[in-house]
């Protein structure tokens, strides 16, 4: 059996330490515990003793990044839109700046497989360069673990 593993990466509108920010920070321990107890969670990156991964920044300062692995795309869907976690998805323009490229990659892993940064952004730029395919995909034109579209 294999599970979904979801890069999703922000460039953030200013420090984290920054007035603007507060209600996402504030918001970050209560969405995080909501994620750790959510049906089909199974792990997702954290800075050393931080509880979330804020201080991880591979792509440059202002960029953040959030890595976990679910087992399978209903219930990635059914935490990101659900109600905790919706409130501050709903907020996102304030604490971050539009990117270009895309912000979110989901791909199928080995059942117990921690995924890599260095995998996650291989699989994003891969999802940049091809569009969503099989081997990089997002929530709107996904794959199940066969290689066969979801509708």
């Amino acid at each position: 059996m294999a599970h979904l593993a979801q890069l999703n990466v922000a460039r953030l509108r200013h420090e984290l330490d920054h007035p603007d920010l507060a209600p996402f920070v504030e918001a970050l321990d209560a969405v995080n515990a909501v994620a750790d107890e959510a049906p089909g969670f199974v792990w997702r990156l954290q800075g050393e003793g931080e509880g979330n991964a804020t201080s991880i920044r591979p792509w440059g300062d202002d960029v953040i990044v959030n890595l976990s692995t679910w087992t399978g795309l209903p219930a990635l869907e059914s935490y990101v839109y659900g109600v905790a976690h919706a409130g501050v998805l709903k907020q996102r323009r304030m604490f971050f700046a539009r990117m270009e490229t895309p912000s979110l990659v989901l791909w199928w892993v080995a059942e117990g497989h921690e995924p890599s940064l260095e995998e996650a952004h291989e699989r994003l730029t891969r999802l940049e360069a091809e569009g969503p395919t099989p081997y990089a995909f997002t929530m709107r034109v996904a794959f199940d673990e066969d290689g066969n579209p979801l509708d």
